[in-house]
């Protein structure tokens, strides 16, 4: 059953059309992505959803009682909370109804067993057995330790977190609510690799319908059954996972560029009928039905074109084109019984690694294990040595590198040493365009301005050595792949820290994971290192115990395995099915055939890990 259900929508900002015509359902166990380019209203279209913004057309009608969840980049407004308090106050109604339980409880006692007083006894405890019962709260806990808290955060103040950290406890809130619709914008910034992966097992197994806005396409392919397409005021529903959504949008293409060719063809053949035989009296009929015959065609010629013009339309985006850097001395970057330490925590312990030219590494770990510490300490040079003829360009969180004294022209000018036009050309390719933006003073850039900028000044360093902290951030999809292709092609040498599993299984050809305080080395990029830290998570075979068996003593009978042990088994076979699929998958993401059967393993896994948590509780 649907929980919502959108026919027509229209929505106008200011007067001017964003977007007309956007229909769309979404069921339980529906997870549904938005995508198009940014301004499209994907942000607004959840808004729409949850009653925050009208709209001027069409009609929305949600299943009765339909409860919605909305998270979305805005900070928390309740500060004077404790993040505990803050995160179950996204279940209102579940509070509500506990009070709703005694109450009726105490009525019952006192000899009250009218029909209406059992049905609606009946009906609250049906919504809190949904939620699962009264244990919900710890439900809420359990979203937040899944997205990265600890049990020794809970009462403290929500005004003593960080913004990402105040992201994550919104995301928490909306999660442990028990909503039949959620609502997600962004739900992937500030969470680490370890957060991500709860965050997809966590959607694909809530019993509620999902709409999403992400930028992250391992984590779309993981979680999405269903995309709706925002572009040119329009929208498109495709049903079926991410991958086969952009497989469809191919297959458009090529059928809309052959039906255009097809028309084409067909117009001029009737064209050239209708010259040579429209004055003639015996043929002038058949040429006027020629001339008609042509002018349905030129229609369906329009909408072909249409169709191409939507399909293959260029949104701005960032424009990635490194410069040929200066060749290197062999080692880039060497480490020797490194310790490292930010402030009181200790972050590592007598490390060893080295970076050698023309590596593109991937440094992956928790937050909060060093990863940006070790950045920092490799441009300072801060106990690393640093090889010869090694230029660094360095790209950071924080975009403490830019110089915030001018204008954003001045600034590229001041860092890149290009001349004038050049500068403003580069400007042009990262979305600063024309001379207000150009003359625009640094120090009132906005966080994504910044990021830009930043990432202008580093494309155009002319850096032999490129140290990457997160160059995702901001950026739309289509962005996201265009710095992909430009980092795989750098013909220098990548160190590379992204929570984007896909941007670092195409350009990282080793991976340095921080783990348990040390550093360890894994060739291969994310599915690699993903895979042998599977391997690793395993438990070890106990050694067999060889016993003496007496003489004339007869055979020992055959132990039948428990389910459980069977289920762990084919638990341990599922995952190394989906490992070596994940592999396919670094070297062809768009092989279809791979991508079904990877879903459809990783479905199956699922189904069995939920198997083995029933049999292990009945033990």
């Amino acid at each position: 059953m649907a929980v919502v259900i959108a026919n027509n929508l229209r929505k106008e900002i200011a007067g001017s059309l964003l977007f007309d015509g956007v229909s769309f359902k979404v069921a339980r166990g529906d997870r549904l992505s938005l995508s198009g380019p940014n301004g499209a209203g994907k942000t607004t279209l959840l808004r729409v959803l949850a009653g925050e913004t009208e709209v001027h057309g069409g009609e929305l009608a949600f299943a009765k009682g339909t409860r919605i969840a909305l998270h979305d980049q805005r900070p928390p407004l309740e500060r004077g909370l404790t993040l505990r308090e803050y995160a179950v106050s996204g279940a209102g109604d579940l509070i509500q109804m506990e009070g709703e339980l005694r109450r009726l409880e105490e009525v019952m006692a006192s000899g009250d067993h009218e029909p209406e007083t059992l049905r609606r006894y009946s009906e609250a405890q049906a919504r809190l057995e949904h939620a699962g019962g009264y244990g919900w709260r710890e439900r809420v806990e359990a979203s937040l330790r899944g997205l990265g808290f600890r049990e020794r955060d809970f009462d403290r103040a929500l005004e003593s977190f960080s913004g990402g950290e105040l992201t994550r406890a919104s995301l928490a809130r909306a999660l442990g609510g028990d909503p039949d619709l959620l609502l997600l914008d962004e739900p992937t910034n500030h969470l680490d690799v370890a957060n991500l992966e709860w965050l997809e097992q966590e959607l694909s197994s809530l019993d509620a319908g999902v709409v999403l806005v992400a930028h992250d396409r391992w984590f779309l392919e993981a979680t999405t059954t269903g995309v709706l397409e925002l572009e040119a005021g329009r929208s498109t529903y495709f049903a079926g996972p991410w991958h086969q959504w952009r497989l469809e949008k191919a297959s458009r293409l090529q059928a809309a560029s052959a039906s255009a060719d097809r028309i084409a063809r067909d117009i001029a053949r009737l064209e050239r009928f209708v010259e040579r035989f429209r004055y003639k009296k015996t043929k002038a009929k058949q040429a006027q039905a020629k001339l008609t015959q042509i002018g349905r065609l030129e229609k369906e010629r329009a909408q072909a074109t249409g169709e191409i013009e939507l399909l293959t339309r260029k949104n701005r985006r960032l424009g990635f084109e490194f410069l040929q850097p200066a060749r290197s001395g062999r080692t880039v970057v060497e480490a020797s019984g490194l310790d490292l330490a930010a402030g009181d925590k200790h972050l590592l312990s007598n490390v060893d690694f080295a970076v050698e030219r023309g590596e593109h590494v991937g440094l992956v770990g928790p937050n909060g294990s060093g990863k940006t510490t070790l950045l920092e300490a490799i441009v300072a040079e801060r106990d690393i040595r640093v090889g010869h003829s090694v230029e660094i360009g360095y790209f950071s969180q924080q975009e403490l590198e830019l110089d915030a004294r001018g204008s954003v022209l001045q600034c590229v000018q001041s860092m890149t040493a290009l001349a004038r036009p050049e500068a403003q050309n580069l400007l042009g390719k990262f979305l600063f365009s024309g001379w207000d933006e150009h003359d625009k003073a640094v120090s009132v850039l906005s966080g994504g301005e910044r990021r830009r900028l930043a990432l202008a000044v580093t494309v155009a360093s002319g850096a032999n050595f490129l140290v990457l902290d997160e160059p995702t951030n901001h950026l739309d999809l289509e962005s996201r792949e265009a710095l992909e292709a430009a980092l795989d092609a750098f013909p220098g040498t990548l160190l590379l820290v992204s929570h984007d599993r896909a941007l670092l299984d195409a350009v990282a050809e080793r991976t340095l994971a921080i783990e348990d305080g040390t550093i360890r080395s894994y060739d291969g990029g994310w599915a690699d290192y993903a895979r042998r830290r599977e391997e690793r998570a395993k438990p070890a075979a106990p050694p067999a115990v060889r016993r003496k068996t007496p003489k004339h003593a007869p055979p020992p009978k055959p132990v039948a395995a428990s389910e459980l042990e069977l289920v762990e088994g084919e638990i341990a076979a599922k995952e190394g099915l989906v490992a070596d699929l994940e592999r396919k998958l670094a070297e062809d993401w768009s092989d279809m055939d791979v991508l079904t059967a990877h879903r459809r393993a990783r479905e199956d896994l699922q189904s069995l890990l939920e198997r083995w948590e029933q049999l292990f509780e009945r033990r």
